[in-house]
């Protein structure tokens, strides 16, 4: 069995797991999400307030989605309890970003402004015109917003301008010399 679904999963105080034998539903502070079980994986919750994950029959790809599985439940708790966000950070002269009810406007220096279209469950603040902060309780889908964001300019390798996260670390080339 994978080493990854071995490990139990925490429940906290504030959450409620709902187990059926297709499907698992977690509910927390911050909302409910739903995840759909493979049929050769079964999931157990104990009296300690932990979960565990389980193959019913072995298999080289039930094996796999066993740690896949365990993983997506532990950031389905995480996220109803605590949450996910991203930060980006604009880098570059008239770069900017502004929310506007369901829509991020951003200036990113083409002859027209971008609009994103600001997805439900996903919430989007500019505490500065050059930083972005997207929140959500869905990690798969807050990372996909960050990256479709990321990719309308993304950081080029001369002068580091364009949209990167917060924690990335742009390797400046050096230019050309006569």
């Amino acid at each position: 069995m994978s080493r990854v679904s071995n490990n139990p999963i925490a429940i906290p105080n504030n959450v409620e797991v709902s187990l059926s034998s297709i499907e698992i539903s977690i509910k927390g502070p911050l909302g409910i999400l739903k995840h759909v079980l493979r049929p050769d994986i079964t999931i157990e919750k104990h009296e300690d307030n932990t979960l565990k994950v389980n193959l019913s029959k072995f298999s080289q790809q039930g094996n796999a989605m066993a740690g896949t599985t365990r993983a997506l439940i532990a950031n389905m708790i995480h996220g109803v309890s605590v949450g996910f966000e991203k930060k980006l950070i604009l880098v570059g002269v008239g770069y900017r970003a502004q929310v506007n009810s369901n829509k991020l406007n951003l200036a990113l220096g083409f002859s027209h402004p971008v609009d994103h279209l600001i997805p439900e469950g996903i919430a989007i603040e500019t505490p500065t015109q050059t930083e972005i902060m997207i929140k959500g309780i869905d990690k798969q889908k807050v990372g996909q917003i960050a990256a479709e964001i990321r990719a309308y300019r993304k950081p080029e390798p001369y002068k580091g301008k364009g949209i990167r996260y917060a924690n990335e670390v742009i390797l400046l080339k050096e230019t050309k010399k006569k």
